[in-house]
């Protein structure tokens, strides 16, 4: 009996424990103030609609990353983990690792996201500078909670490397796509392609950013950002603002400071902001831009504010953070923001783009440590 009351206390003790977890993460879901679960659910179906969508379809049963749907769920959904005290990575992470590995470890036989054979040139060098930026930052963040670079990561950098730009207005950046659709894939995305870099870059465990190997690199890259942060527009001026939550040098104190007020200076009187106006966009079908508040730029600008050091108390920025809470869809679990480039059908998978990289940004900035 003793020996039954010694193995026994301990299981009774472990079950005690798992349910007192269980409850502090229903009690801090509740206290969030928005629905982490719903979000997960939103950004999970789109993410794996997107793998099944014949237009993603590419070389040898792969598919191209998207900077709106994929991109943003691959760096988001993590965060997601802890908050809903998940143990393993979801179904359709893994899917979109899977597929990003894949095309990574047979860089020089796929074929380009777009190649200049079929969409002209100079599709393929742009095809390959977007994914390559796009397999470091989702291996990189991958990497992060170990504490090691992976030999899959090294490889992608390396490959990232080899492609930035050394002569030009890119220099020190990476040439992007161009399909003249805003805000990720238009003349104007170079900017937020190198962002994302940067955010690679600082993500990278081991103390990579400082290493000597990538120095001369990453000098180029801030060169970069030094030189055309001012010319940009204000949207594409908080991608970097977010990378130097990681890269703190990536900009200068005058420049940070800078667009942190213009960002504060653009705030709607509701608390959020809207992607047309910060972004200073005009619909191409002519159709009237909607300049209404949006989880998309409220998002992406209460991220950046967070990530230059604005606490979160700060009233103007709890304001904005409120409205995230506040306008989150209670029915899909997504937050709203519509195309800046032409009148979509709400009903239709390319209207809900603007959405799925919305809700993304939002997890990430209602999740954000400092």
């Amino acid at each position: 009996m003793a020996n039954s009351v010694r193995f026994l206390l301990p299981a009774a003790l472990t079950l005690a424990v798992a349910i007192a977890g269980t409850q502090a993460n229903a009690r801090g879901d509740a206290d969030l103030g928005w629905d982490a679960k719903a979000a997960a659910s939103y950004l999970d179906g789109r993410a794996e609609w997107w793998t099944t969508w014949p237009n993603a379809a590419r070389d040898r049963g792969t598919y191209c990353m998207s900077c709106h749907t994929t991109l943003p769920y691959a760096i988001a959904r993590p965060e997601l983990r802890q908050v809903l005290g998940e143990n393993a990575r979801s179904a359709t992470e893994n899917k979109i690792l899977g597929n990003l590995e894949t095309r990574a470890r047979s860089w020089r036989e796929v074929e380009p996201w777009y190649p200049d054979q079929t969409r002209g040139v100079p599709k393929t060098s742009e095809s390959r500078a977007i994914e390559a930026v796009m397999n470091a930052l989702v291996l990189s963040r991958r990497d992060a909670p170990t504490g090691r670079l992976s030999d899959d990561a090294k490889t992608a950098f390396g490959i990232m490397w080899s492609l930035q730009m050394k002569t030009g207005p890119e220099s020190g950046a990476w040439t992007w796509l161009n399909f003249r659709m805003e805000p990720w894939e238009s003349p104007n995305s170079p900017y937020f392609g190198a962002a994302m870099a940067a955010l690679a870059i600082g993500s990278a465990p081991g103390g990579y950013s400082s290493s000597p190997e990538v120095a001369d690199r990453v000098k180029a890259l801030g060169a970069y950002f030094q030189k055309q942060h001012g010319e940009v527009s204000l949207l594409n001026q908080l991608t970097p603002l977010w990378a130097t939550s990681r890269m703190p040098a990536l900009l200068t104190g005058e420049q940070r400071r800078t667009s942190v007020a213009a960002a504060f200076a653009q705030q709607q009187p509701d608390g959020g902001w809207s992607t047309v106006t910060i972004g200073s966009y005009q619909r191409t079908d002519k159709s009237e831009s909607d300049a209404r508040t949006d989880g998309f730029a409220t998002a992406l600008a209460t991220l950046a504010l967070q990530s230059a050091g604005v606490p979160a108390t700060e009233p103007r920025l709890a304001k904005g953070l409120a409205w995230l809470k506040a306008n989150q869809d209670k029915a899909t679990g997504q937050w709203t923001a519509v195309s800046p480039n032409k009148q979509r059908d709400p009903n239709s998978d390319a209207a809900k783009f603007m959405s799925d990289a919305a809700t993304a940004y939002a997890v990430l900035s209602l999740t954000f440590k400092s």
